[in-house]
């Protein structure tokens, strides 16, 4: 599938921000099955320095410095994408979860086991990931039946969590947002010694015909990928749709929680109360991207 994104950001500012850095993270990545045609970020002001590098989990990160006086910011990201992952192996064809969870304390996994600020180990989200993982039962079928209790049981919710929203939160409402949902999916499985990673990004904006439209569309998304061992690695799952990521996805960034792969973070010198705007169009395009 093949999508033209745009993600505006634009922050308005109750009187003149003298310097700022900022932190982006807009990016898509180029990955063996998501490809990169182009992406450009406009920035307005236009930035006084401007870095790229790649960040600890190979992201690209844009560094933006500026020394106008400015009362309004604004960032235009805009890329075209081919996107197709593979379908998951059979479940049957996955190894029993207590074998991953093994394995991945000698893998390049393991990172992903450990707690994280917004993905701390949480008895509450350990016990309840673990009644999908019985003794013995293929890791992928655990994975797809908690994604799917995690919908289910979970109401989507935007408004009443934020940014910093901690996994023992929502577990007590059981409310939230895609970021709350995939927190809380981490937190479980690494209550169980299975690596599991936030990815940011996003979903399509409108669902294909006679599809059902897409819970996070119109916005940045995020959901979890999963790791199924060393022979098979990681699969993408939705829990905020329920869906395992194949074609309605652009993946942005990942890492440990959302702290890791925020869109755009800074520091800013003035600026007093400000108010923020984003939007975000992720629509099938009809252009092949090139190889």
């Amino acid at each position: 599938m093949i999508y033209r994104l745009r993600h505006v950001t634009t922050y308005a500012y109750a009187s003149p921000v003298d310097l700022a850095a900022h932190l982006l993270l807009l990016t898509p990545r180029r990955l063996p099955h998501q490809s990169v045609a182009r992406a450009t970020l406009a920035i307005t002001p236009t930035a006084s320095h401007v870095t790229e590098a790649t960040d600890h989990f190979g992201n690209l990160a844009t560094r933006a410095f500026l020394d106008v006086p400015h009362a309004k910011f604004e960032v235009i990201a805009e890329a075209l994408v081919e996107v197709r992952f593979p379908d998951p192996p059979a479940i049957a064809a996955t190894p029993p979860w207590a074998e991953v969870a093994e394995a991945a304390r000698l893998s390049g996994a393991a990172e992903f086991v450990f707690p994280s600020p917004l993905a701390p180990l949480v008895p509450g989200a350990t016990g309840y990931a673990a009644a999908s993982f019985p003794p013995g039962r293929p890791v992928l079928a655990g994975l797809l039946e908690l994604m799917a209790r995690i919908r289910r049981d979970f109401t989507y919710r935007p408004g009443v969590t934020g940014p910093n929203t901690q996994v023992s939160e929502v577990l007590q409402t059981r409310t939230g947002v895609c970021q709350d949902y995939a927190h809380v999916m981490i937190s479980g499985l690494r209550g169980l010694g299975l690596p599991a990673r936030y990815v940011s990004g996003y979903v399509r904006t409108r669902p294909p015909p006679g599809g059902v439209a897409r819970r996070g569309a119109d916005q940045s998304h995020a959901w979890v990928e999963a790791w199924l061992g060393p022979g098979q690695g990681w699969v993408g799952l939705d829990p905020t749709n329920n869906i395992v990521v194949r074609d309605e996805h652009v993946v942005l960034a990942w890492g440990r929680d959302f702290a890791d792969v925020s869109p755009l973070r800074g520091v800013i010198l003035g600026g007093g109360e400000h108010g923020l705007w984003v939007g975000v169009d992720l629509e099938e395009a009809d252009a092949r991207v090139p190889a």
